[in-house]
């Protein structure tokens, strides 16, 4: 980690600020995951895909994994579709780089295919609860996620998998995944549910009896029928499910895994990167600093904002209100937009001192093709 003095506004300041070495992380062989995390709309998608392009070409073998259903990925790599099979992204020189969209339902559909009997798992993917559970059910998703993760890093087909997460506060809800399905596996509820394939006969009593008939007439015979065979079969599955969360979870705290919060010079934004920064931190993830994202960029000249308003003032008093006045305002919005985006990286920078940080300058349109994701990787680098 670098430190460089402070500029712009605050260039007096004596201290300096931790600069994000963004080449030195992609280089590091021992860097083997890294996870974008942010609120949505602060380029989190194409901070991603950059970083997984610009290190794929100095030489590394590398997939990227996005959980983000938009399609700007797949756009701005070339291909036509993502699904949940990496697929190469052509013209990449030096090493290699896929992609990839996460299917939450086919990933489970792996998974039980893996680790159940082909009779145990015929059952379970045509049971109508399991089918509503991959599909939707609250949850499903991140720990699917995990479970991706884990399964790309179990191959080790891949030197570097960088993973995109989910807009807003979810992104870090992978994190809760292992501790979640525990708390689903031994609810009372499912204990319940298979009571009748684990226990002996006794446990039939009158009371569990008259569970059953309430829940029947609930959720209808035929519903709390598919519930508990749905259950007894994925009992034994649901055994490796947790067991791999875990490990993917000691993963994601262990050396070579990097967390990358990414925002944009907004105080909402800033808000939400403080609140992943804190969980990170309390939570022991390895966090390798911030990445801001569209920062508004200098304009050109020494004039400050104050400069050119007294200058507008003094064409006004000339009766000359014209269009230098005009280029005169527009410079002054520009260079105070600047400061304030500067104040509120040196408030996080204040109540986060440690954090190294990577500013990106905004750019002229949207990133829509692979020498845009290469320019935007250039200047992640300080390039």
């Amino acid at each position: 980690m670098r430190s460089v003095p402070r500029v712009g506004p605050l260039a007096a300041s004596p201290t300096t600020a931790p600069v994000l070495d963004v080449d030195g992380l992609l280089d590091d062989p021992e860097t083997r995951i890294i996870v974008c995390c942010g609120s949505g709309g602060v380029g989190k998608t194409t901070t991603s895909a950059s970083l997984a392009l610009r290190a794929a070409e100095r030489g590394r073998k590398v997939v990227v994994l996005t959980i983000d259903p938009a399609r700007r990925l797949a756009q701005s790599m070339g291909i036509d579709q993502l699904d949940n099979t990496p697929r190469p992204v052509q013209d990449v020189s030096g090493g290699s780089l896929d992609a990839m969209m996460l299917d939450m339902k086919r990933t489970f559909d792996e998974v039980v295919l893996a680790q159940a009997s082909p009779e145990k798992a015929k059952q379970i993917l045509e049971n109508p609860f399991y089918i509503a559970l991959s599909s939707s059910f609250a949850g499903t998703q991140e720990y699917m996620a995990m479970e991706k993760l884990g399964q790309l890093h179990r191959e080790g087909g891949y030197d570097l998998i960088v993973v995109d997460t989910p807009p807003s506060r979810s992104a870090l809800d992978f994190l809760d995944a292992p501790d979640r399905l525990s708390s689903f596996l031994d609810g009372r509820f499912i204990r319940l549910m298979l009571a009748p394939a684990r226990g002996p006969a006794k446990l039939m009593t009158a009371g569990f009896g008259i569970i059953t008939s309430a829940l029947t007439k609930i959720l209808g015979g035929q519903v709390l029928t598919d519930m508990q065979a749905f259950v007894a079969a994925l009992d034994t599955v649901f055994g490796g499910f947790r067991q791999r969360a875990q490990q993917t979870y000691a993963l994601l705290q262990a050396h070579g895994t990097a967390f990358l919060v990414v925002a944009a010079p907004e105080p909402d934004a800033l808000r939400e990167a403080a609140y992943f920064v804190e969980r990170l931190s309390g939570d022991r993830m390895p966090l390798a600093g911030l990445i801001v994202n569209r920062a508004t960029t200098e304009p050109p000249g020494e004039l400050s904002a104050a400069g050119a308003l007294a200058a507008v003032e003094r064409l006004r008093a000339a009766d000359d209100d014209g269009p230098t006045a005009g280029l005169l305002r527009l410079h002054a919005d520009r260079a105070r937009l600047v400061e304030r985006e500067q104040q509120l990286r040196d408030r996080f920078s204040a109540a986060h001192p440690r954090v190294p940080t990577a500013v990106v300058p905004a750019l002229a349109g949207d990133v829509h093709d692979l020498d845009g994701l290469r320019e935007v990787g250039r200047l992640l680098a300080g390039a």
